[in-house]
């Protein structure tokens, strides 16, 4: 009875989450009525006189601007097109993209994927696909379509349950948007959004900031989240599910000799790229290095946008030339149409957040907020730990409403940012915190514009498969990631170690 009523409570808290997230408008529209929404507070509180001590200058008062204002309005209309060519993200995720692009369309990334997960011994099955699912990120969203039906198949094919290689291979997916071994389209996105934040406080410091900023963790967290997926898997998800009693039955689709050859040699030329930028960034006569005491110091890290388009774009040319995915460069040309096609849904909400983030700066009701903040925690002496675990809690419950992980950060980086830094903690921090949330609600949220594509795929073998089965199903995932993912957190910033390139935990004027 007890248990009937836990499942109702569960149910029906899921429903509600639907229900409201489905009421709320679509990101273009929201960051609409938040642009306005900073227009009108600016004239509201501008003629209150609301104003604070300028966190920077010793003695100098930043006020609230008004943008109803004769020279507001005319602001308004002067900046529309800057504030969206000057959205920080844009550029470098659609540069980004186009090497990305090129490394899926031509088949790069998903004869990767399978490759990996179809030759490895069977009992590190699970662990392979896991881990296939973190380093998947690398391609945006591939991973939930390519890789998640795969882990059902080899399951299947294995005579394991279906449902549980699905399960893996998502939670490894949602769970590798802050894990992986490589910078991803996300890192660029997300480090564009947060430099423009921190730029409101501190704009000497936010001209410093690298897209690389989380990698160092990055990496210790796909080996976190492979072992504690693949113990996940094994010891609780499948167990659970039982024996698989159903009729389907799965043939796992292994790579093809041109497709084997298309990586070796896609490696090989990802070999001889890899070199080639470190000759260019790590001696000191090398141009990214610019003579550079260090390479931390050194203009290299400001160019990882364009060297993540050549790592990307290079095996993946190389890769369709093997196995005629590409044949001439109209080919090329028609792939990298295609993939700047699929960014309309982007663009567009660029436009409108850009204008929200502009707005938001120009009207200091970015600093205003983030000082009146940082003291009001400082009287409280709500800091420390404590406070990253509460920041983690408020952006993983925000996650079950909202999916889409750059319209969250847009959202909560120009109030969280500049807030966090008033009380010491670095802009790094506050982002590496709110990856670390919406990568562990991923997993849980009915929301999570792929969470329909899979329960489809897992119908496939079990028709009675729905919203509250896949959710029971993931919950110890989330539940694990997060709590080992606090731990890794809590031990990071105890040591003091930097989270990227440059990135200390702690920022100081």
């Amino acid at each position: 009875m007890s248990n009937q009523k836990k499942q109702g409570f569960v149910m029906r808290s899921l429903n509600t989450i639907e229900r409201v997230g489905n009421k709320l408008p679509d990101p273009v529209t929201l960051f609409a009525i938040f642009a306005l929404a900073v227009v009108v507070l600016s004239a509201i509180f501008s003629s209150m006189g609301m104003s604070v001590p300028d966190p920077m200058n010793e003695g100098e008062v930043i006020e609230v601007r008004n943008l109803l204002s004769s020279e507001g309005i005319l602001y308004l209309f002067q900046s529309m097109v800057g504030n969206f060519t000057g959205f920080a993200p844009l550029g470098t995720v659609l540069v980004t993209m186009l090497g990305i692009g090129i490394a899926e369309r031509s088949g790069l990334i998903s004869a990767a994927l399978r490759g990996l997960v179809t030759s490895v011994p069977k009992q590190l099955i699970t662990a392979a696909l896991v881990f296939a699912g973190v380093m998947s990120s690398m391609a945006s969203d591939a991973g939930y379509v390519v890789l998640t039906p795969l882990g059902a198949v080899l399951f299947a094919g294995l005579g394991r349950h279906p449902l549980a290689g699905l399960a893996a291979a998502f939670a490894g997916v949602s769970g590798g948007y802050s894990a992986n071994l490589l910078l991803t389209s996300l890192d660029p996105l997300l480090a564009g959004l947060t430099q423009d934040a921190a730029s409101m406080l501190d704009p000497e410091y936010a001209g410093q900031m690298n897209v690389a900023m989380n990698y160092y963790f990055m990496i210790a967290s796909v080996f976190l989240i492979t072992i504690v997926g693949t113990i996940v898997t094994d010891k609780i998800v499948e167990p659970r599910l039982g024996t698989y009693k159903g009729d389907v039955k799965e043939e796992v689709d292994y790579l093809r000799p041109e497709e084997k050859k298309g990586l070796w040699a896609a490696f090989i030329s990802l070999i001889v790229v890899g070199i080639g930028v470190a000759l260019l960034a790590l001696p000191e006569w090398g141009p990214l290095r610019a003579g550079a005491d260090s390479i931390i110091d050194s203009p290299f890290l400001q160019t990882l946008v364009p060297v993540i388009l050549i790592m990307f774009f290079v095996p993946g040319f190389v890769y369709g030339k093997v196995t005629k995915s590409i044949r001439n460069d109209k080919d090329v040309a028609n792939q990298l149409s295609e993939t700047m096609s699929t960014m309309g849904s982007y663009i567009v909400l660029a436009f409108v957040a850009g204008q929200f983030v502009a707005y938001f700066s120009e009207s200091k009701l970015g600093i205003v907020l983030a000082v009146n903040g940082a003291e009001f925690l400082e009287s409280t002496g709500f800091k420390g730990i404590p406070l990253i675990l509460t920041f983690i809690a408020i952006s993983g419950f925000i996650n079950l409403f909202i999916g889409s992980a750059s319209a969250k950060w847009a959202i909560m980086a120009p109030v969280f940012v500049p807030m966090m830094m008033g009380i010491g903690y670095s802009p790094e921090l506050t982002q590496l915190t709110y990856r670390i949330a919406d990568s562990t609600t991923n997993i849980i949220s009915p929301l999570m514009p792929y969470f329909a594509i899979v329960i489809a795929f897992a119908q496939k073998y079990d028709k009675k498969v729905g919203i509250g089965t896949l959710i029971s199903t993931m919950l110890p995932y989330s539940i694990a990631f997060t709590i080992f993912w606090v731990i890794m957190l809590v031990v990071w910033m105890l040591t003091g170690l930097d989270l990227g390139p440059g990135s200390p935990i702690f920022y100081t004027k």
